[in-house]
This record gives C-alpha cells, structure tokens and sequence, in this order.
C-alpha cells in the first residue's frame, strides 16, 4: 500500500453496513402466513388476507421509522382482535417490538411492551380454551420479555461498539498529533542544533582566517598553527553536525574524539575563542559530574551562543567572562563582555536569541539577555535539574 492509499484510507474509514433483513423474504411473509390462515379458515380468506398483509407489510420500513411501524401493526393487531380472528401473523407484533428495542429509547420500548402486553391480555381473555387463561398469559407474556430484552440488548451492544470505534478513531487521531508534534519538536531541535553549530564555527573559522591573512608574511608559524585550527574547527562542526543529523556512531572514531559537548569541553570552546580574537575567561564552580548530559549540552550550547554574539557584534578589544554555578538542583550560567554599550536595535538578532530562550525554557529556565547599564552584554538563565521539562530535554 501506498502513502497516497494509506491516506485515502486514513480519510475516509470503511464501516460496516448495517444489517437488515432483505426485502424479498419478507415479501414473501405474508404469502405464506395467508396460506396458513387460509388452511385453518378458508371462509374467512379476505379479511385474514387484508390483515396478514396490514400485519406483516409495514415491517418493510422497521429500521426506518421503528415507532411508526409499530403503531402501524399494533393498529392492526387491534383491528384483527375486534374482527375476533386468530392469525399467525401476530408475530409481527413481536418484530416490531423487537425492532422499537433495538433502535429506539428506553421510554419507546416501555410504551411498546406495555401495548404488547395488554394485547397477549385481550387475546387470552379472549380465545383461551377452556378456561387456561393464566399459561397462555404466562408464556406470552415472557415472550414480550425476552423479545424486549434481546431487543435492548442489541442496543446496548450497538451502542459499546459506536462507542469503541470512536474511541479508536479519537485515539488514532491522538496517535496521529503526537507523531506530527513530535516530528515538528524534532525538525525544531535539529534546526536549533545546526545554527548554533554552523554560527558558531563559521564564525571562529572566519576570525581564524582573517588572523592568519594578517599574520602571514609577519609570523608563518603562527599562520600555519591558525590555520591547522581552522582544520579542526571544521572538523568539528562536521562532526557535530553529523551526531545532530544521527548518524554518526558511536564506534567511530570521530565519536571519541569529539565526544558530546558539555560543561568539560567549555575550557576548549574558551580556547577557540581566545584564538578567534575574544578574549574570554572562564570559571566553573562546584561539581558537574553529576549534572545530566542534555543539561550540560544546554549549558555549553547557551555559552557558546552567547560568545559567538559577542565575537560577532563587538569590536577586537571585547573581553568576555563565563561564570557557571553548579548545584545538586541547579546550573546558573552567566556570560558578560565589557564591549560598548549596544542599544536594543543592536541586539543580536536571529534564530540565536529565541534558540537560547528555548534552551532554556526546556529546564524550567527563564533566560534574560540585555545590555548592562555601564557598558557590555550579559546573558543570565538557571537551568532546573529537577524541573519536568528536563525529561523531554
């Protein structure tokens, strides 16, 4: 099957036909009902005949209008009882009730029993032999009890089985949402990953560049030394690049050597900018051991965006300070640079900002990222280590 016929499918479900007796026995009802009334009466043919049919023909339209019908035929049944004739045709009466139990309401099928039930009273006053009115009546009337009793049982069962399929169909419609919230968390997370990878390498590698260019004719070995960390920059965006896309694995080499980012590999990202151009100093206190690898991911990639503004929006004389905190419930992560004081149309602008926000929201975070008013750019956020958005983070 194809996505195309999957989706026809998914549109417009098939359900089940309802079922009805067909209409060409019960055609063929009243003809054999006349012949039996015919055999046990034959000089009372016409009107026997003119009641089979007023009896049995209205069953035709039972599951449309299943009151209508039943009055029809108790009508009927009231007509042949006044005519004083017994016909075999009464057991329309008990379709007709069975169909008012199986498809209308609670009050319609006490109305309907209760009609039957008076009419199994006046036949048995009036054509029971020799006097055994009480078990004719008795069978009669459990009769009408269990015709009442299958018919609501039909109902119930009818009514559990819509109730299932439209369980199922809100529960696939639910499947449904939660495949497509989780495809678009995705898409947003690889998105968030790649432009703070390809910002912040690009950005080192450009500052690299321009160094090296600068240094070329005064100190070739310097130049060499700043190109060779191009070299690495760029393998490790490529590498990053590739665990974010998920396929890189975790036997090659590559994996060990650029293992995940995290609050250990904040003195290399240090590195990396100081060699940009950004003089940039860090600090980390208490232990992070035992903070969370997707928590300390949050916090290298909130500082590395942090650093990659400043090394984007400041001039060269720019010094940045990182401060992290580290708790048993808590990262605090600060990130000031002593650049010129940037008014808010000259903040960064782009995906990096919102990036960090959410980033942080994920750890019940509230990330505050604004001027400070002596000059400089400072970046606060706590992360929550036990907040509940840590477990989808």
């Amino acid at each position: 099957m194809t996505e195309a016929d999957a989706g026809h499918d998914h549109a417009h479900p098939v359900r089940p036909a309802r079922r009805a007796l067909p209409p060409a026995p019960l055609l063929l009802t009243p003809l054999f009902l006349l012949h039996v009334a015919a055999t046990h009466a034959p000089h009372e043919l016409p009107p026997a005949a003119a009641l089979t049919i007023a009896l049995t023909l209205p069953l035709l339209w039972r599951h449309r209008a299943p009151r209508a019908v039943f009055g029809a035929v108790a009508a009927a049944a009231l007509v042949q009882w006044l005519a004083n004739l017994q016909l075999p045709a009464d057991v329309a009466l008990l379709v007709a009730l069975y169909t008012v139990a199986a498809h209308a309401g609670r009050r319609a099928t006490l109305v309907a029993a209760a009609v039957v039930e008076g009419g199994a009273l006046l036949a048995c006053l009036r054509w029971a032999t020799d006097g055994a009115f009480l078990a004719p009546f008795v069978a009669l009337s459990a009769t009408v009890v269990a015709t009442v009793a299958l018919g609501t049982n039909a109902r119930t069962t009818r009514a559990h089985l819509a109730a299932l399929e439209e369980r199922a169909a809100r529960l696939e419609q639910h499947q449904d949402q939660q495949a497509r919230l989780a495809v678009a968390e995705e898409r947003t997370r690889i998105a968030r990953e790649m432009h703070d990878i390809v910002t912040h390498n690009l950005s080192v590698m450009v500052a690299l560049t321009d160094s090296a260019v600068q240094t070329r004719h005064r100190s070739p070995d310097k130049t060499t030394a700043t190109l060779l960390q191009v070299s690495e920059t760029g393998r490790q965006a490529l590498t990053d690049m590739r665990r974010t896309l998920g396929i890189l694995r975790t036997d090659e080499p590559d994996a060990h050597r650029h293992p995940l980012p995290g609050i250990a590999q904040l003195d290399a990202l240090a590195d990396r900018m100081r060699a940009a151009g950004l003089p940039t100093r860090l600090d980390v206190s208490g232990g992070h051991a035992r903070v969370p690898a997707t928590a300390q991911l949050t916090v290298y990639r909130l500082v590395q965006e942090a650093l990659t503004n400043t090394l984007k929006h400041t001039p060269a004389a720019t010094r940045a300070d990182v401060r992290i905190r580290c708790t048993a419930t808590t990262v605090t992560v600060d990130v000031t640079d002593n650049g010129p004081r940037r008014l808010p149309t000259d903040a960064p602008s782009g995906q990096g900002i919102p990036g960090m926000c959410e980033r942080s929201a994920a750890y019940g975070g509230t990330l505050r990222a604004g001027p400070l008013p002596g000059g400089g750019w400072h970046v606060h956020t706590r992360l929550h280590l036990d907040s509940d958005g840590a477990t989808p983070a």
